[in-house]
């Protein structure tokens, strides 16, 4: 009889090490997947430093606020070129074949979120060497916070971008719903703009879009000046915790169905 170890991690990890060795020997996803983000960091922040004084943080640079967004935002790119794999392996059959193997869904669905995770803090953390051009001294008794925050983020990205694949066998149509949910999402988080305060609707969409948290947690993590009204760390973990229990729940509930029918 099979133990639970058999059925779930031992296929997940061998998801886990496919999604990580298929990355690496794709070079424009890596170059994709920093370049474009730091393009956005240095035109925006040479852009908007001048002129951005936020309210209690006029001491801060765009160049630094606009970093913890960069990082999501790199992540963000990286889950999406990760969770695409899941359209290409159902066309390709390998899909099909894991599906119809004696495994759990939930290893399934482990793997592949071990995977993104693993390639969206790994880039995260290799984009941080460039945090002393903006300002931002790397703390070391911050640096566990920042790595768990890199994990945390990485993983519900990669979630996102499974719950948005998973159903889809069109990687145009994928690119095309990433493109209409996920870049709001990062839009209205605080990484662009400071979220106004109140009851106007943008800060109701800002408290109630899981990414704020995160780009939170990662602004405190580097030691950035809070913004006014901004999340406690202690609320961004609960929060960005249960949003990467939430996905995780969802993507296995999707997998198993999907299971059942082939």
């Amino acid at each position: 009889m099979n133990n639970p170890r058999t059925l779930l991690w031992r296929p997940a990890i061998a998801l886990w090490h496919r999604d990580v060795v298929r990355f690496l020997r794709q070079r424009n996803r890596i170059i994709s997947a920093l370049l474009t983000p730091f393009v956005f960091w240095i035109l925006l922040g040479a852009g908007f430093t001048p002129s951005f004084r936020p309210q209690g943080t006029e001491e801060v640079s765009y160049l630094a606020y606009f970093f913890p967004g960069t990082l999501v935002l790199i992540m963000l790119f990286t889950a999406i070129f990760s969770t695409i794999s899941v359209i290409e392996d159902r066309r390709e059959g390998f899909l099909q074949g894991v599906l119809v193997a004696p495994v759990s869904p939930a290893a399934i669905v482990l793997g592949k979120f071990l995977g993104g995770t693993t390639l969206a803090a790994g880039q995260a953390l290799l984009f941080c060497a460039l945090a002393p051009l903006a300002g931002i001294p790397l703390r070391p008794d911050l640096l566990p916070l920042l790595l768990l925050a890199f994990v945390l983020v990485g993983f519900s990205m990669t979630g996102l971008g499974f719950l948005v694949a998973w159903p889809m066998d069109s990687t145009q149509g994928f690119h095309a719903i990433m493109n209409i949910v996920l870049m709001p999402l990062w839009m209205v988080s605080g990484a662009l703009f400071p979220l106004p305060s109140g009851n106007s609707i943008m800060a109701w969409l800002g408290a109630l879009n899981p990414v704020t948290y995160g780009v939170a947690l990662i602004r405190n993590a580097l030691d950035i000046a809070p913004l006014p009204g901004a999340p406690s760390t202690t609320l961004c973990l609960v929060v960005t915790v249960f949003f990467c229990a939430a996905t995780c729940l969802a993507s296995s509930i999707l997998v198993a169905k999907r299971r059942k029918a082939s």
